[in-house]
């Protein structure tokens, strides 16, 4: 009962957040709701001004009135989003990195706080077991075959320490506790009901629990990700605020903190705690991007402005995401928040170029200057010029442009 109620929170964390992403519009939809009805307006105005006032007969007034909407025909609006989004997409898939929504770039732009999940994330989420030898092998195999009903990096470590196990049956995992099965519990102290002095030695560790038994600790170490130390410190010398909430105890989350030199870190948090972080830093007037890869995450992932999920991660989380990036380091990362503020920078620039473009353009137009032969060339001419734009983020790419 108590898995349903806390899956199904979880659940409809997910999908409200969900929604909440999907009332988002972009700059290009909303301009397009007034930019076809104010030019037909004006091509009429252009029709009955020289008709009516300036003495010219219809046919030529006919004609000052097409070429002015010839000349803006909204194709460069029309493209300056999607072309941009096009050629990063691509550099993003070649760099390992799977764009999921069509306005992930722009929302990952727009972001200034990271929060990242510990295990798996920054860490390899591959733990070992480092008191086996303090373990009974039948205790280790009785708490493994539990454990093998579950794809968290702490049980999977437990399995890899155990060998070849034979797994539980009806195993229900309570995302953020443990699993449990027949009596048996496995996973944090809360869950397991251990009583006592939290144990000070920076180990995640899991509780094996069993009726009439003494509660068994294992006690298991991940290592930090190679290039964590250094992606994180680029990221904060290049601006943005970073953070860790993890699931995993004080005394193990602080000194990956140190290590990281992140400031600002949370522990022993559940996935409605994750979520509440978030809210926290969103009421506070911060764009954060999540950044995990366990089913504790998802909902996190959805509530974020922006989300990465690792490869290796939960399915719920990567459904969650908007970006699914590859690799065992974090240089994705860095290489998709580099991407996304490149293509805002070029996305202002197209519309910068189709407004410039239609000022100049339209007075012509309108002042008979400008045939509709003329006025096809140079609308053409607009979409090719923002599409060229577009283009040079692939040429900075090639030349190895840095964290902007």
């Amino acid at each position: 009962m108590l898995f349903r109620s806390l899956l199904a929170e979880i659940v409809r964390l997910t999908e409200v957040a969900e929604q909440t992403k999907a009332a988002y519009v972009r700059l290009a939809d909303r301009a397009a709701r007034i930019y076809a009805p104010a030019v037909h307006l004006l091509a009429l105005s252009g029709f009955l001004g020289w008709w009516l006032l300036g003495g010219l007969a219809w046919q030529p007034s006919l004609l000052i009135a097409v070429a002015v909407l010839i000349i803006t025909c909204p194709c460069a609006l029309g493209l300056a989003v999607p072309v941009v989004q096009v050629v990063a997409s691509g550099l993003a898939m070649r760099r390992g990195i799977l764009v999921k929504t069509g306005d992930g770039f722009e929302r990952l732009a727009q972001v200034d706080t990271l929060v990242f999940d510990k295990t798996g994330t920054l860490t390899h989420g591959r733990p070992e077991l480092v008191n086996g030898n303090e373990i009974a092998s039948t205790d280790l195999a009785q708490a493994a075959s539990l454990a093998a009903g579950s794809r968290h990096p702490l049980c999977q470590a437990l399995v890899r320490a155990a060998g070849p196990v034979s797994a539980q049956l009806a195993v229900q995992e309570i995302p953020g506790m443990g699993l449990e099965c027949n009596g048996l519990r496995l996973g944090n102290r809360a869950w397991c009901a251990v009583e006592g002095a939290d144990v000070e030695d920076g180990n995640s560790e899991l509780w094996f629990a069993r009726p009439g038994h003494t509660p068994i600790r294992f006690a298991l170490r991940d290592r930090l990700k190679a290039d964590a130390v250094a992606v994180i410190g680029k990221l904060q010398k290049a601006g943005w605020q970073v953070e860790i909430v993890s699931g995993d105890r004080a005394a193990v989350v602080g000194p990956i903190a140190q290590a990281l030199n992140v400031a600002t870190w949370r522990a022993d948090c559940r996935p409605d705690d994750k979520v509440a972080h978030l809210q926290e830093r969103s009421a506070a007037g911060r764009k954060v991007a999540m950044i995990g890869d366990g089913m504790n995450d998802a909902p996190a992932l959805a509530a974020a402005h922006a989300s990465l999920s690792p490869a290796r991660a939960a399915d719920v989380a990567q459904a969650a995401a908007d970006f699914v990036f590859q690799g065992e380091g974090l240089a994705p990362v860095m290489a998709a928040l580099e991407l996304s503020r490149q293509a805002r920078r070029l996305i202002l620039q197209n519309f910068s170029l189709a407004l410039a473009y239609n000022l100049l353009a339209v007075p012509l137009a309108l002042a008979g200057f400008v045939t509709p032969l003329v006025a096809a060339i140079a609308m053409s001419s607009s979409s090719l010029l923002v599409t060229l734009n577009a283009l040079r983020l692939h040429l900075r790419q090639q030349h190895g442009g840095g964290v902007l």
